[in-house]
């Protein structure tokens, strides 16, 4: 009797044993948090995507778009681990940083050719030089350039319509700086379209319609919109957005480089280091299946080294970096010394 009572316990033993084993314990899901450029979403979403798929999904990517004042913004206040951004940080972002004690390492990840677009049915500003597109998009515009032959008297007399997507974005930021001389500044009577993809049906939809938007966004709807060809007036004449006219640095001065922003408090977490090491190790491919233009592989491998080291802060002292080429911004990111904060 004893000896059947002992046996019975063993085997509920070992059937608690095995269902136990079977279940197993259930480790939560890492997550890393990034928000920002809408711009540079595409190249980290697939980084994203790809680094999920090789850790077969036990670290999440969460990522949002708020623009690359707004992750720049969530960075600085210690919300995300990484921020898109389509330009340098800024002096105010970095006293935001300094006054919660948050260092950053700052990472370029791929150049964009910010283009200027318009609707497939304009004749006529198939190619725009900077002094026009300033003339059109400068606060003193605002209810005096109006008409298209307000600012070339070869064009029609029609009615311009102005499209932006959002003004708390890098591309705004870099757009007016380079055009009309400083960040923000602008006319506001323009139509405020809801996204990208947006902007560019608005745009292909409108015989008058003139917006920017980054590289990849126009190529997804180039078959409803048109490049504008840029004279920037150092003698290219006028250049449309291509792999050899960002890399050549002729398309000027709307090619800007893409960069991450890493809290470096969080790179410090194992999937944080993974991740971006995934990401540099395949940015190459990586950007040009989002369709941005990637860096030479040296800078890559030279950005590994800068984020294994930790090395903290931008070599962009708080201010845009207008006309840079790609040459440039590797000469840049070569300092030995960074900007700490």
């Amino acid at each position: 009797m004893m000896q059947t009572l002992r046996s019975n316990l063993l085997k509920n033993l070992l059937i608690f044993s095995s269902l136990f084993g079977c279940i197993g314990v259930v480790h939560a899901q890492s997550t890393i948090k990034i928000d920002g450029s809408s711009t540079v979403y595409p190249i980290t979403k697939v980084a994203a995507d790809q680094f999920e798929a090789t850790k077969q999904n036990t670290i999440k990517v969460a990522m949002s778009i708020s623009g690359s004042g707004g992750g720049l913004k969530k960075l600085c206040s210690g919300e995300i681990d990484i921020a898109n951004a389509s330009r340098p940080i800024l002096k105010k972002e970095l006293a935001e940083c300094k006054s919660a004690k948050i260092q950053f390492i700052e990472i370029p990840v791929a150049f964009d050719a910010l283009t200027v677009v318009i609707s497939p049915q304009n004749t006529w500003s198939t190619a725009m030089t900077i002094a026009e597109l300033k003339k059109t998009w400068e606060p003193d515009a605002q209810g005096k350039i109006m008409h298209w032959n307000h600012v070339n008297s070869a064009w029609p007399n029609d009615i311009i319509n102005l499209y932006v997507t959002d003004r708390d974005s890098g591309t705004f930021d870099y757009f007016t700086e380079a055009i009309v001389g400083r960040a923000q500044f602008s006319r506001n009577d323009f139509n405020k379209s809801e996204n990208d993809n947006t902007l560019a049906t608005d745009i292909a939809h409108n015989k008058n319609g003139l917006g920017f938007l980054g590289f990849a966004y126009y190529l997804d709807n180039q078959t409803q919109i048109k490049a504008v060809a840029i004279d920037s007036g150092k003698g290219y004449g006028a250049v449309l957005p291509s792999v050899e006219s960002v890399e050549d640095g002729s398309y000027q001065p709307l090619s800007r480089p893409a960069f991450i922003y890493v809290n470096a408090k969080s790179a410090e977490k194992p999937e944080i280091r993974e991740f971006v090491t995934f990401y540099l190790k395949n940015a190459v491919l990586i950007a040009k299946e989002a369709r941005l233009f990637p860096l030479p592989p040296r800078a890559y491998t030279t950005m590994l080294e800068h984020f294994n080291k930790k090395r903290v802060g931008t070599v962009f002292d708080g201010v845009s970096a207008v006309g840079l080429t790609i040459d440039d911004l590797i000469r840049r990111e070569g300092r030995l010394e960074f900007e700490h904060h």
